[in-house]
């Protein structure tokens, strides 16, 4: 029983130490990355020239995040001014974002951008005693974004194709027709008016007369 708590003890001992091991190694890994840059590669001061500049020297390196200024200047005639972009155009000393005066100023870059910095002395300032620095992204997002595909372009309709002569057109289309001008009609003949048959009557009543008719002519005849 004894040698199973003791070995648990190294177990968990031998894991502790190794993940000391691991965290002291990802510092040393972090510092490694990380650089230091002597703003103007020596002493923070007025440029000796006036062709000279502090940005000029910027845009001769490339800043990451994690990366360090360093500014060497006499803390008794000079400091270091963090401050925003209108104050560096104007040389505004009055309300520094960060002031510093130690003589040995090391200023830590952590996060993309610009940083603004002067120096404490306004008329150092106005001489070119001024410095900006652009820290680009994140190395861990340095890898570009994956293009998205463009959008699949809509199918195109194909036009209809015109309609032969003696069909209909395509609904949609209007065909205008001259409407054909009225024929004159002939009048129509009136039927001949069928005339209706004698009566019996009418036919009993010539027949009596002709026998009458007879009879006298015969009576005539005799009486000579």
């Amino acid at each position: 029983m004894a040698n199973t708590i003791f070995g648990s003890n190294n177990h968990h001992k031998s894991k502790a130490v190794h993940l000391i091991g691991l965290f002291c190694l990802f510092l040393l890994v972090s510092k490694a990355q990380a650089r230091e840059f002597t703003v103007g590669n020596s002493r923070w001061e007025v440029p000796a020239t006036s062709t000279q500049s502090y940005n000029q020297w910027a845009e001769n390196n490339r800043f990451q995040i994690g990366d360090s200024l360093v500014f060497v200047y006499s803390p008794d005639k000079d400091s270091v001014l963090e401050v925003t972009k209108d104050a560096y155009d104007n040389c505004g000393t009055d309300t520094p974002l960060t002031k510093y005066t130690d003589g040995h100023t090391v200023v830590g870059l952590n996060r993309s951008g610009p940083f603004y910095f002067i120096s404490g002395n306004k008329d150092n300032c106005l001489k070119g005693e001024k410095l900006i620095v652009v820290v680009m992204a994140d190395r861990s997002n340095s890898s570009a974004p994956p293009t998205a595909s463009p959008p699949t372009p809509p199918a195109s309709v194909p036009a209809p194709a015109p309609a032969p002569a003696g069909e209909s057109p395509p609904s949609g289309a209007v065909e205008i027709n001259p409407t054909p001008a009225p024929t004159e009609q002939p009048p129509p003949t009136s039927a001949p008016t069928e005339q209706p048959p004698p009566s019996a009557a009418s036919s009993t009543f010539v027949s009596v007369a002709g026998s009458i008719g007879a009879f006298l002519a015969s009576s005539l005849l005799l009486s000579f």
